[in-house]
């Protein structure tokens, strides 16, 4: 008998009663709403459960990154700081904000500069040129000092000198090392000796450290040359050579430091007089005659 049908007493059947958790094809179709009180509860029990672990991770992001902020900010200040020491205490001794000046040279006046290295004798004006009291830049005055050519000289002098002792079957890397350090002590001895000559003299001069290393550099320049003569025309022409490049540094070096050291007077044509005078006079010519002897004591065992 079908639901809703007529029973023989004349009532009509109820129909059968939709149980909680039946499937959604057995609602009532007379029904108006269905009846979700079953599920109810158990996608929010889901939910919360997913939800719990995404809100400790966005607390725990929200307490780290601004701890990870503090801590680059604190590094870079400590860089910054450490870093403005070190150049302040760095600055003390050798400008290193400076060296830019020494390096501004160009392929004209490396070549002039060489020439009046080997051959002085003709050039007469010698003053450094300033503008608005600032030296200029090498590239546009061959008398202003310079840290490149004295600085591949260097470096060309170690090659040349492995050379000869390769020609002599006495190279070693070992003797090389020699060679280096020992040029790179006696220029620093130089330089060391002639700052203090200066303070016991008690000259007023604009020359600095990198002046006196630069003035220093330029005697490689012979020491190659007088090398490189010995190597191909033997001993005579190395010490005929070696001569001319003493005689020349000499002269560069006086003519040059004069300027710097005897820069009243001589600025002016006056004669040197006093006697502080002349102790400037003799640190000039001593500085100068040390030029031929460290030539001649770092290249005399390089040629045979």
């Amino acid at each position: 008998m079908e639901p809703g049908a007529a029973t023989p007493f004349g009532f009509r059947q109820p129909s059968k009663l939709r149980m909680r958790g039946s499937a959604p094809d057995m609602a009532d179709p007379n029904q108006l709403f269905d009846d979700t009180s079953a599920h109810a509860g158990s996608p929010a029990v889901g939910y919360r459960g997913q939800e719990t672990p995404g809100m400790g991770f966005q607390a725990q992001a929200l307490l780290t990154e601004p701890m990870s902020n503090f801590a680059v900010a604190y590094g870079s200040s400590l860089a910054s700081q450490g870093k403005e020491l070190v150049d302040k205490n760095l600055d003390r001794f050798i400008p290193i904000s400076k060296l830019k000046y020494y390096f501004a040279v160009d392929t004209v006046y490396v070549g002039k500069k060489l020439g009046l290295l080997v051959f002085p004798y003709m050039h007469q004006n010698w003053e450094v040129r300033y503008q608005q009291d600032t030296p200029v830049a090498p590239r546009f005055d061959i008398n202003a000092p310079d840290l490149y050519i004295p600085a591949m000289a260097f470096i060309t002098y170690i090659l040349v000198a492995g050379l000869a002792l390769g020609t002599q079957n006495r190279f070693s890397p070992e003797i090389l090392g020699i060679q280096a350090s020992s040029a790179l002590v006696w220029l620093i001895i130089e330089v060391l000796v002639t700052l203090l000559s200066l303070y016991l003299v008690t000259v007023n001069t604009d020359l600095t450290t990198i002046d006196l290393i630069a003035f220093s550099g330029y005697k490689y320049v012979g020491m190659i040359v007088g090398v490189v003569s010995g190597l191909l025309f033997g001993r005579t022409g190395y010490y005929l050579v070696l001569l001319w490049c003493c005689i020349a540094i000499v002269v560069f070096m006086i003519r040059t430091l004069r300027l710097k050291i005897l820069s009243e007077a001589a600025a002016q044509g006056v004669l040197v007089r006093g006697a502080k005078n002349q102790l400037r006079t003799y640190l000039t010519m001593a500085i100068a005659a040390a030029q031929p002897v460290f030539m001649y004591w770092l290249t005399y065992h390089l040629v045979r």
